[in-house]
C-alpha cells in the first residue's frame, strides 16, 4: 500500500500540473527535496501567470521517527508507544489561488498513515478531502464542487458525503472569527473501517475527481470583470485563510514538528494578503451574501 499510494499521488500531481501549465501559460518551478530523517517529495509552483496568482501542487513520501509532540498532531487518536513511534506518511497537499477575486481558492489534500509496522489494528489509516474557498458567492458553483464530491463518496460504501461535509465545515472553522474559511466540501481522517484497498480506491478516486470538481468553475469565473474593491475584498479573505492555517490547521502543525520542508509547508498561503483594522461590509452586499452562508453552513444539495 505504501508504493501503491505514492504511485498514485505522483500520478495525480502529473495530471493536475498538466492542466494547470496549459490554462496558466507558465510552466511550474519543480523542487525535488529530500528529508534527513528519510524521505522526500516534489513540489511544484506556478506563480504570475495568466490564471493564478500563485498555485502549488506537492506530493511527499516520507518516514522516521514521531516526537510525542508530533505523535499527537498526527491524529488519529491511537496511544501506540516505543517502536510504533516510527511512522510512514504520503499524499498530495494542492492550493490555488487566482488573480480573479471571482475565482474561487481550493484546497484538496489526500494522504496515508501508518505507523510501526501497518500491521495492529488502528496502526494505518487514510485521510484527506477537499474544499472550496471564494471571495464572491456563486451558487451554482458550490453545487457542482459538492455533486461531484457526493458522487464520488456515493460509489464506495466506506465513504459517507453527509458526514464528511459536516465535519469539513467543523474543521475548517476560524473559531476566532466564528466564520467558515470557505464553503467546504469534504473532511476525513482516520479512515480504516475497510481493507487497505476499499479506503484507497474510495481516496483515488476523490484525488482523480479534482479537475472536474473545480475547472468548470474556474473557466467559468477566470476571466470576469471586477473591481478594486472586489480585489481588497479578495485579499481580506485572503488574510482570513492565513489565520487558519497558521492557527489551526493540523497538516502544518505536522509539518512544522516533523522538521518538513518549510517552503513546501508554507506553500499553501496566498502570495498576498490584507488585514484592515475593524473592516466591516455593507448591509446587503455581495460580501455580506458571502458571510451569511461562512457564519452559518448551507445544504447545498437540499434542494
Amino acid at each position: 500500500m505504501r508504493q501503491k499510494m505514492a504511485d498514485m499521488v505522483h500520478r495525480i500531481q502529473d495530471e493536475i500540473c498538466e492542466q494547470l501549465r496549459s490554462l496558466d501559460g507558465v510552466d511550474y518551478r519543480q523542487d525535488e527535496w529530500t528529508r534527513e530523517e528519510g524521505g522526500g517529495g516534489r513540489s511544484r509552483v506556478f506563480s504570475g501567470g495568466k490564471v493564478f496568482e500563485k498555485a502549488g501542487v506537492n506530493v511527499s513520501v516520507v518516514h522516521g521517527t514521531l516526537s510525542p509532540q508530533a505523535a499527537q498532531s498526527m491524529g488519529g487518536g491511537h496511544e501506540l508507544k516505543g517502536k510504533d513511534l516510527d511512522f510512514f506518511a504520503t499524499g498530495i497537499s494542492l492550493v490555488l489561488h487566482p488573480h480573479n477575486p471571482m475565482a474561487p481558492t481550493v484546497h484538496a489534500n489526500y494522504r496515508y498513515f501508518e505507523r510501526g509496522e501497518g500491521e495492529k489494528p488502528g496502526s494505518w489509516w487514510f485521510g484527506g478531502g477537499a474544499d472550496l474557498t471564494p471571495s464572491y458567492l456563486f451558487e451554482e458553483d458550490a453545487v457542482h464542487f459538492h455533486t461531484v464530491l457526493k458522487n464520488a463518496c456515493d460509489r464506495h460504501e466506506v465513504a459517507d458525503y453527509g458526514a464528511y461535509k459536516t465535519w469539513c465545515d467543523d474543521y475548517f472553522h476560524i473559531k476566532h472569527r466564528g466564520e467558515r474559511r470557505g464553503l467546504g466540501g469534504i473532511f476525513f481522517d482516520d479512515l480504516n473501517s475497510a481493507s487497505k484497498d476499499e479506503c484507497f480506491a474510495f481516496v483515488e478516486d476523490c484525488a482523480q475527481s479534482f479537475l472536474s470538481g473545480y475547472l468548470p468553475i474556474l473557466e467559468r469565473r477566470k476571466d470576469l470583470t471586477y473591481t478594486e474593491q472586489q480585489k481588497d475584498w479578495q485579499q481580506i479573505r485572503r488574510g482570513r485563510y492565513v489565520e487558519f492555517n497558521l492557527v489551526y490547521d493540523r497538516g502544518t502543525k505536522f509539518g512544522l514538528t516533523t522538521n518538513g520542508r518549510i517552503e513546501s509547508i508554507l506553500m499553501s498561503l496566498p502570495l498576498t494578503s490584507r488585514w484592515e483594522y475593524c473592516h466591516e461590509v455593507a448591509s446587503g452586499s455581495e460580501e455580506e451574501r458571502l458571510l451569511q452562508v461562512l457564519r452559518e453552513p448551507k445544504d447545498w444539495l437540499s434542494e
